[in-house]
This record gives C-alpha cells, sequence and structure tokens, in this order.
C-alpha cells in the first residue's frame, strides 16, 4: 500500500506546486513594479554604472567585462522584495488557510513562490546578459565555464528565494516583508560587484572580503573569465547552500506555526 501512496502524494504534490507556480505568475503579470524592479531596474544600473561611472573606475580591464557578473548579482536581488511582499500577503489574508481546506500541500504553496521567484531571476538574468553583449561584454569562458556559472547563478537564486520566502514569512505586515529584504538587495553595492574590494576603505574593505556576495561574484567572474577559482566557487556554493537550508527550515516552522 505504501508503495502506491508514495507515488500518489508526490504527483499530487507536483500538481499543486505547478497550480501555485502558475497563480504566483499571474499575480506578477498584473504588478508592473514588480515587473520593473526584476528585470528592468538591473539593466538601467547596468547602463548607470557603465556609462556613468564606468570610466571613473581602475579595474585593471574593459570595465563590461568586469562588471557583468555584479550586474547579473543586482538582478537576483532586485527581484526579491516582490518574493517578499507576495509570501507576507498570503500570510496576511488568510489565502494559506484557505487553501488548507482545499487539501492543497503545505510544501506547493512555499514552493511554488520559490520557483516563481527562480523563474523570474532567470529572465532578469538573460536581460542583463544581453544588454552586457550589446555594450561589450566578451567573455572568455568556455562551454564548460559557462555550465558552471550558469549552475552557480542557479544556486544563487535558489538559495535567495528560500531565505526571502523565510523572511516574508516572519514579517507582519506586506510592507515589513518588502523592507526585510533591503540587506539582501544592498549587500552587491558593498562587494566586489562595483569596484574590486582592495580598493575601498579600512573596515569597508573588509567588510566586502568577507560577505557572502563577494564570494560569489568572483566565482561567476573567474567562470565568465575563462579562469574559474575552485576556492571562490567552493565559498560560494556553501553560502547558497546555508541560505536554501537556513531559509528551507525556517520557513517551514513559520509555515507551520502561522498557518
Amino acid at each position: 500500500m505504501s508503495t502506491l501512496t508514495a507515488p500518489a502524494t508526490l504527483s499530487a504534490s507536483l500538481a499543486d506546486s505547478s497550480i501555485m507556480l502558475r497563480r504566483n505568475f499571474k499575480h506578477i503579470a498584473r504588478t508592473p513594479v514588480a515587473i520593473f524592479n526584476a528585470a528592468l531596474m538591473p539593466v538601467v544600473m547596468m547602463l548607470i554604472f557603465v556609462y556613468v561611472f564606468g570610466n571613473a573606475f581602475n579595474v585593471g580591464e574593459h570595465y563590461i567585462n568586469y562588471a557583468t557578473p555584479g550586474m547579473i548579482l543586482l538582478a537576483v536581488s532586485y527581484g526579491l522584495s516582490g518574493t517578499a511582499v507576495s509570501v507576507s500577503s498570503d500570510m496576511a489574508k488568510g489565502i494559506i488557510n484557505r487553501f488548507k481546506v482545499m487539501d492543497v500541500s503545505r510544501g506547493a504553496v512555499l514552493t511554488g513562490h520559490v520557483i516563481a521567484t527562480i523563474v523570474t531571476n532567470v529572465i532578469a538574468i538573460a536581460a542583463v546578459i544581453g544588454v552586457a553583449f550589446a555594450l561589450g561584454f566578451r567573455p572568455a569562458a568556455s562551454a564548460l565555464d559557462w555550465l558552471g556559472a550558469i549552475g552557480i547563478m542557479l544556486a544563487t537564486s535558489f538559495g535567495a528565494a528560500w531565505l526571502t520566502v523565510a523572511l516574508g514569512m516572519a514579517a507582519k505586515t506586506p510592507e515589513s516583508a518588502g523592507m526585510s529584504v533591503v540587506p539582501l538587495i544592498m549587500l552587491p553595492f558593498v562587494s566586489s560587484a562595483i569596484v574590486p574590494a582592495a580598493q575601498m576603505g579600512q573596515g569597508i574593505r573588509q567588510f566586502a572580503q568577507y560577505q557572502p556576495f563577494t564570494p560569489i561574484i568572483e566565482s561567476l567572474r573567474g567562470f565568465l573569465n575563462g579562469h574559474p577559482s575552485g576556492g571562490d566557487t567552493a565559498a560560494a556554493l556553501a553560502w547558497c547552500a546555508g541560505f536554501a537550508i537556513a531559509g528551507y527550515l525556517w520557513s517551514r516552522s513559520t509555515f507551520n506555526k502561522r498557518a
């Protein structure tokens, strides 16, 4: 009996997750601000940094080649506020309790938000990379290096998505949920995304070197330059795994208490 029940349960959970995913995409499509933050704002930031500030930075290479990995991470972080607000709204409006009455899998509600965030991030990253090529971005990455870079991007999106879902769950109101992810949005600006950490002042330089987004950016930069760094990649994956595990456990615990 158990051998028949497990596949049926898995199939029902996947079906519920796909329904939640479609629901989340409909909400995103109805919110132009969320689309702007997720896809267009990173492109605007890239244009500003490359055309306005690019010549002011001495990075030892064409600035667009240096800045693109950081702009990719900005594309990930800028879309997180919409996820946090959406999760918090579900909790505040009692939607979750309605799903419980409908016998919708609890995990599907969370997974739907995570997958929607990842897909949104992929679209934003593709937009940033496309604009970067138009601005003169010329990576030296091989096909294998590109696979490694894509893996880091997906791992970052996955970890950040779960952490953001947890922050949205923990927030008391949608407004506070949007504010709770501000540190994740600001961290790339205090990393090696825009200028090398070595060029920063005392104190801020150490913070930039040891905060979680710097090894992620440096790992991406290594893959795209064709010279991947094993140390940066290991640190990046460790941070992504830590975000995902902490976010998953925190969100499930909060969900069970509040739902």
